[in-house]
């Protein structure tokens, strides 16, 4: 069910991005740049989580700047996920493991520090920006972040299962 409050909404970020953190915590380098099946490693599973965060603060920004949003991003639709996520896949081989888990930390924590600072009625309340369709901002920011960490937490196990034969 998702969060329909700005403290559930705080406890479910904070409480998916821990178990998300715990789980990757112990993972070496070697294993993290491991494919699975779908040619998709550990590594891209956590960089394209803290991009999808990224946009939707750079989203938030350029909306309360009045600018146009692009979503998912310039140049891109909503049709053409598969090809924009495997650029971002792309994009973030370069980056080393820990550098990746920063960027992931980071992103987080805005995440966190906007929910903080926003009121309940600009979370839940009717939606701030056009962008938003017919989501509220907490409904953005739990499906980029706490719905994103879950479902990262899915990705890397069924990796290591994969590469270990038990998860």
């Amino acid at each position: 069910m998702a969060a329909q409050t700005k403290q559930e909404l705080l406890a479910l970020t904070k409480s998916e991005y821990r178990k998300l953190r715990d789980l990757i915590a112990g993972i070496p380098e070697t294993v993290a740049a491991e494919t699975g099946d779908d040619g998709i490693s550990i590594k891209d599973t956590i960089a394209q989580r803290a991009h999808w965060v990224e946009l939707l603060l750079k989203w938030y920004e350029d909306g309360k700047a009045g600018r146009v949003v692009h979503k998912p991003a310039a140049g891109h639709k909503w049709t053409d996920l598969k090809t924009y996520n495997a650029k971002v896949r792309k994009d973030s081989r370069s980056r080393g493991w820990d550098e990746v888990k920063a960027e992931l930390e980071a992103a987080h924590e805005r995440l966190v520090t906007l929910v903080t600072e926003s009121e309940e009625s600009a979370l839940y309340g009717k939606r701030l920006y056009d962008w938003m369709e017919d989501w509220t901002l907490g409904r953005w920011a739990e499906a980029t972040g706490a719905s994103h960490y879950r479902s990262a937490r899915k990705a890397i196990r069924q990796i290591l299962k994969e590469h270990s034969g038990a998860a």
